[in-house]
């Protein structure tokens, strides 16, 4: 049973391939979900005690999640301080980015050569997705149908590391957004200029498909630094608190 307000996302941070998910599985996925959707804040601490009670679990299994969060360098441990959501600032947006161009176009290479026409109509379907965000105007939306669309081609492409590594990643990109600034913004053409990814994918267009998507990500480092030499509209969202918080969880285990 879901929790009406718990912070559920598209599939992409929660993908898992664990099949009956212990209480700690899923206390890492619930804080992992948290962190992608804003509702634990880049740099905020994390309070044992209020967070076990939100998800209706004891302190160990929330701690031994949070573990495993801090290494996948979504949370930072400080000895005698506790942990906190990690925050990752303008200078470290260039590395980041280079890790995504790594993985996207490592699964481009992949999903082209070998990937079986089902997998790249689920791309497809991706960006029928983002199509429909769009016309929300809603930049939040909009947002994580972008980046469900990325994880979606990567993950089609069938390795189990690559999908692993992005699943992380797209979490560290919109922590690198609230980072960076106050709003939330997206490219108001967001649909329209992953169209041309979807085309070059469904083409076979191997080099085609690599230099579309490193054009992308290299442009939005420029537009998160202010570096873009054509600026391009954006739709925008105050990067406050989401109406949506962390609820009680099913424990297979009770604890």
């Amino acid at each position: 049973m879901s929790h009406p307000s718990r912070a559920t996302l598209t599939t992409a941070p929660s993908f898992s391939r664990v099949t009956r998910p212990s209480t700690v599985d899923l206390i890492q996925t619930e804080l992992r979900n948290a962190v992608y959707a804003g509702v634990l804040t880049v740099g905020s601490p994390i309070r044992e005690v209020e967070v076990a009670n939100q998800l209706g679990v004891s302190r160990g299994p929330l701690r031994e999640a949070a573990q495993r969060l801090v290494q996948e360098g979504l949370l930072v441990a400080t000895p005698g301080r506790g942990m906190r959501v990690a925050t990752i600032g303008r200078d470290r947006l260039p590395a980041l980015y280079e890790a995504r161009k790594s993985v996207e176009t490592t699964a481009a290479r992949l999903l082209v050569r070998s990937g079986a026409d089902s997998a790249i109509a689920g791309v497809r379907h991706a960006h029928d997705e983002l199509v429909a965000a769009d016309r929300t105007g809603d930049a939040r939306q909009v947002g994580g149908a972008d980046l469900n669309l990325h994880w979606t081609l990567v993950a089609a492409a069938g390795n189990p590391w690559l999908t692993r590594w992005m699943t992380t990643l797209i979490v560290e990109v919109r922590m690198a957004t609230f980072s960076v600034s106050d709003e939330y913004a997206v490219r108001k053409d967001t649909a329209g200029a992953h169209a041309v990814i979807v085309e070059r994918l469904e083409a076979r267009d191997e080099e085609g498909l690599v230099t579309c998507l490193t054009t992308m990500l290299d442009g939005a480092v420029a537009r998160l630094l202010g570096r873009d030499e054509e600026p391009v509209e954006t739709l925008e969202e105050q990067a406050g608190a989401p109406e949506i918080t962390l609820g009680p969880i099913d424990a297979p285990d009770g604890l």
